[in-house]
């Protein structure tokens, strides 16, 4: 993970800590919208309200602050992931994995976008991580996906595939909202959305999924 400048001259004062965080929240501002080649390092200062010498003090690139963003974003937007587990109830699982992951849409869209901007790059930043801890992460789950249609619990699939399926369908209500709002129109394009969505998105996965009976 990315250790900011000032993070490693000393330790960090509460001041300090609050300055790492305005220029990350601002910086978020500015890739989701601009992306990393479209942003500056002037922008994030003017942004953040701060000189720019002051801020090269707690991140002493453009490329650092974006780092610092992405690690952030990895973390928090694989964690539903992480918590799949093995031992629960497959569709409560997957219920629950869809639901989480359309609240982190609701609640980070900049996150989402700013993780989409990268990919669309070609991964300059992460690939390392997409071909490393993501891919052991993936393959660990697809793996309980897996057993389950084994042991006859949901209809055999393509686990990964499915995985796909589910950031695609889910991650379309942020990177996406303009054109979802727009096309639902004002009368269905509150946050009731999410909600149209998430029970959408349950039944199409578990009708998919259930094993026919007769």
């Amino acid at each position: 993970m990315t250790i900011p400048r000032a993070a490693k001259t000393q330790r960090r004062t509460r001041i300090q800590e609050e300055k790492e965080e305005r220029i990350l929240e601002a910086a978020l501002d500015v890739f989701s919208s601009s992306g990393f080649r479209g942003s500056t390092i002037d922008q994030i200062a003017d942004a953040a309200g701060m000189s720019k010498p002051n801020l090269l003090y707690y991140f002493r690139t453009k490329e650092a602050i974006h780092r610092a963003l992405i690690d952030r974003v990895l973390f928090t937007w694989l964690e539903p992931l992480r918590a799949f587990n093995s031992e629960g109830n497959p569709e409560a699982e997957i219920r629950s994995y869809i639901r989480r992951k359309l609240e982190m849409a609701r609640d980070f869209p900049r996150e989402s976008r700013l993780f989409a901007n990268e990919i669309l790059q070609g991964a300059p930043h992460i690939e390392d991580e997409l071909k490393g801890p993501l891919k052991k992460l993936v393959d660990e789950k697809a793996e309980v996906i897996r057993a389950w249609a084994r042991t006859g619990k949901i209809a055999r699939c393509d686990p990964y595939h499915l995985i796909f399926s589910i950031w695609a369908t889910t991650q379309h209500y942020a990177d996406f909202d303009v054109q979802v709002r727009a096309v639902l129109g004002q009368e269905s394009a509150g946050e009731g959305r999410f909600e149209d969505a998430a029970r959408f998105l349950e039944q199409l996965y578990m009708d998919g999924l259930r094993i026919n009976k007769s």
